[in-house]
């Protein structure tokens, strides 16, 4: 009989357990998400700065961890084999990089940042469209970058610039980055900057500021400036970068806006200090 008792109270315990950690949960998951009231509001601060927001408001904002990546990096060798295939290539080097060419081509390289330029163009096509140029850079991206994704696609008056971004268990690392100037004779440019992933800093995450919040410093930026807001994500992004390969650098959770107009180009803002660091 005394253990059936034990049982039931043993029973009771856990269930009231459950409803208590459930609340919990409950209360987390209110603490860290924007209200319909905080969402009207923003809205209308905008509205009355010449803001429109054309876009779904982010209404959750858990914390999140840092990632630690390393200096932007790349292997010569590597890319020569990427952009020149086994043709007989110039390679001078020099205080800060290198310079290949293979006339009309060149692939410059100088503290991590890489740019290829070939004014013949490379897979040329039938008709220039978004579509047909993204097949193109699809497939190159595919074949030696398989962990990037297009992230933006801008149409210009004679070209179409595509970038794509580093994708890291479902998150963008918009610090490492690779851009695609494609016309109809093919890729004429490419610029890229990569770092290499290394993991998350830390078991432990922190919070980050609403984005509301975010807004408003947007809106503090933007001095009345009439804008249409298209886009808003959160992404991560290298804080700092370098030439040394023996230190690790950190990457933090930053608030992306999209304006139209403003090609491909989004504002960023530092999610966990709420500071804006291109305007």
């Amino acid at each position: 009989m005394e253990w059936e008792k034990a049982k039931t109270y043993l029973l009771l315990f856990f269930v009231l357990l459950n409803l208590a950690l459930g609340g919990l949960l409950l209360m987390e998951g209110r603490r860290y998400r924007v209200t319909p009231e905080r969402e009207q509001t923003i809205i209308s601060i905008l509205e009355q700065n010449n803001i429109t927001m054309d876009a779904r408001l982010i209404r959750r904002f858990t914390p999140m961890r840092t990632m630690s990546v390393s200096e932007f990096y790349y292997n010569v060798d590597d890319l020569i084999s990427i952009f020149f295939g086994n043709a007989t290539v110039q390679r001078t080097s020099h205080a800060r990089g290198y310079v290949v060419s293979r006339r009309p081509a060149e692939l410059m390289i100088s503290n991590g940042f890489i740019s290829y330029i070939n004014p013949m163009g490379r897979g040329g096509i039938d008709e220039l469209t978004p579509d047909s140029a993204q097949r193109l850079t699809d497939d190159f991206v595919g074949a030696h970058w398989p962990d990037f994704q297009l992230d933006v696609r801008y149409e210009g008056r004679d070209s179409i610039l595509l970038s794509y971004k580093q994708v890291y268990r479902g998150h963008i690392i918009h610090s490492n980055f690779i851009d695609f100037y494609v016309r109809e004779n093919g890729i004429e440019r490419v610029e890229m900057q990569v770092s290499q992933v290394l993991g998350w800093e830390s078991t432990d995450s922190q919070p980050i500021v609403s984005p509301d919040e975010a807004l408003l410093t947007f809106v503090q930026r933007a001095h009345g400036r009439a804008m249409v807001i298209r886009h808003m994500d959160l992404v991560y992004f290298q804080e700092d970068g370098g030439t040394d390969p023996y230190v690790n650098h950190r990457a933090v959770p930053f608030y992306r806006i999209f304006v139209a107009g403003d090609g491909s180009d989004p504002f960023l803002i530092n999610a966990v200090t709420n500071e804006m660091i291109n305007w």
